[in-house]
């Protein structure tokens, strides 16, 4: 069993173009850092930015990704409920009611070691009511703690607050907090006291001339007149593809080293 693994995760998919982006360069960033395993969010990896696919789900298996972490557009694509009622790779907020198809953690093995994913989704800000994602955490981290040392959380939420008090309230008792939603990628990264590697948000996997992934010109009108406006996804280059590679110690737990991850593209189009 190895002493340490790196895991990649990778900030919000959106759209086709994002979709490909993972396709051309996800090999190349496990191999230049040396990569045991991969996380994706893609709750916007759906042609329309919204959602997500069985078939986009298999292109991610495909290319190497073990696990698909999801938020509050999770449910815009109904083709994905079937998908998450026999299939443990994608997982949605661990807050939702639990009658909603799928479940908010899983585990995979990684040469030997098993590691856990959980995925939460914040309050402030965002419209769904759901249950707290502190005392849901608890509830999860109790179940895992005879299980695995190695665990990973994706908080999906708009806060930036509520994903660094999230991460302290962790601290010491998960390996990795990632924060994802704002698809902007922050520049905190590092190792919180107790030893969980911490970054508020991980940014996206889409157009980088965009408006979070969306045809800016559109969400210019909707900021200006206020008045409601479609949001398209952007497809022209330059693409880009966010997120970061931690180090874990296997045995402990703990967060080895945390980077972050930045991909320009200048050429990809959309096909």
């Amino acid at each position: 069993m190895k002493r340490t693994i790196r895991v990649l995760i990778i900030g919000d998919v959106v759209g086709n173009i994002g979709c490909m982006m993972v396709q051309k360069h996800l090999r190349n960033l496990q191999e230049q850092f040396q990569i045991d395993a991969t996380i994706v969010n893609g709750e916007n990896s759906n042609q329309n930015g919204r959602g997500i696919s069985s078939k986009i789900m298999n292109s991610f298996k495909h290319n190497g990704v073990n696990v698909v972490t999801t938020g509050n557009h999770v449910w815009d694509n109904q083709d994905i409920y079937e998908y998450m009622r026999h299939n443990n790779d994608i997982i949605r907020p661990a807050n939702f009611p639990s009658t909603c198809p799928g479940t908010g953690v899983t585990t995979f093995n990684c040469n030997g070691i098993e590691v856990a994913v959980v995925n939460v989704q914040g309050r402030v800000f965002m419209k769904e009511s759901l249950d707290c994602p502190f005392l849901s955490l608890d509830t999860i981290l109790n179940y895992l703690k005879h299980r695995t040392k190695v665990i990973i959380v994706d908080i999906h939420a708009e806060a930036t607050a509520e994903k660094v008090c999230l991460g302290y309230y962790v601290d010491g008792r998960v390996s990795c907090v990632v924060g994802t939603h704002t698809h902007v990628q922050t520049a905190d990264e590092r190792i919180l006291p107790l030893g969980t590697a911490y970054i508020t948000d991980l940014g996206m996997t889409g157009s980088l001339n965009s408006s979070i992934g969306m045809k800016k010109d559109n969400m210019i009108e909707r900021f200006k007149t206020q008045m409601p406006n479609k949001f398209i996804v952007e497809t022209e280059p330059p693409v880009l593809m966010t997120g970061v590679w931690v180090e874990i110690d296997s045995q402990t737990g703990k967060a080895i080293q945390i980077n972050r991850v930045k991909v320009i593209d200048q050429d990809l189009r959309a096909a």
